[in-house]
């Protein structure tokens, strides 16, 4: 599967990047998460979907303990119908666990986007038919505290560098997926699709990010992202 190839040249791609305080520990879910997430491409990725949805990168509760994107556990274990083996990463942060699909908090983020796609599809088999999720990077960055730090937030040459491996394998990504569009999570995602595709004629648009450090987010976000997918002419 070409998916699975633009995996490990991803995973290859990252290994050789460090990054400097403030971020103390850096967490892979492709290398420690790997089965659950081959399974997430095998059984729901499919070529011309009528959208990709683009997040940022893995949320602690979310990604980083099932390897699944914006992957709350419920709804990737009970909906989904996915599982798997998930170690752990080898530098743990010690207020951040990786306990994979035995963690009991909730990812808001991705309670509210996996969520919204149970809701107005029913089934997954109907989501996936038309629209596939992906992060953009599929690394977690943390402080010493335990804090989470956006890529946005690095330093400027690390993040330039992290910007050209993860553009490669999301431009190869989208070239095999050929989806008719592609729908950033949020303002990041956005900008970095129009980055890396540009030149492809596909076109990219953006939904709110269901972050709750978000107020409008907070207020009704099923409804935003809604509202959002109709304005670019996907009809939900």
């Amino acid at each position: 599967m070409k998916l699975i190839r633009i995996v490990d040249e991803l995973v290859e791609a990252l290994r050789p990047l460090r990054f400097r305080s403030p971020v103390t520990h850096v967490y892979n879910p492709l290398e420690y998460a790997r089965e659950p997430y081959l399974r997430y491409l095998r059984r729901y990725a499919g070529r011309k979907r009528e959208a990709v949805f683009l997040g940022m990168n893995p949320g602690p509760f979310g990604m980083a303990q099932t390897g699944v994107p914006f992957g709350e556990v419920g709804l990737v274990r009970d909906w989904m119908g996915i599982s798997g083996l998930v170690s752990r990463p080898e530098n743990e942060h010690p207020k951040r666990p990786v306990v994979g699909f035995d963690c009991r908090r909730s990812e808001v983020s991705g309670a509210r986007l996996w969520g919204w796609a149970r809701d107005q599809f029913g089934s997954p088999e109907a989501f996936f038919e038309r629209f596939f999720i992906l992060n953009y990077c599929p690394l977690v960055f943390m402080e010493e505290s335990g804090r989470n730090r956006t890529p946005d937030k690095l330093a400027g040459k690390e993040r330039e560098k992290l910007y050209e491996v993860c553009d490669r394998a999301l431009r190869e990504t989208i070239e095999y997926l050929k989806p008719e569009r592609v729908i950033g999570v949020g303002q990041f995602a956005e900008k970095r699709a129009r980055e890396a595709l540009g030149d492809l004629g596909i076109p990219v648009g953006r939904i709110l990010h269901p972050s709750p450090a978000s107020p409008a987010a907070n207020r009704d976000w099923a409804g935003a992202a809604n509202r959002g997918l109709r304005e670019q002419g996907i009809d939900v």
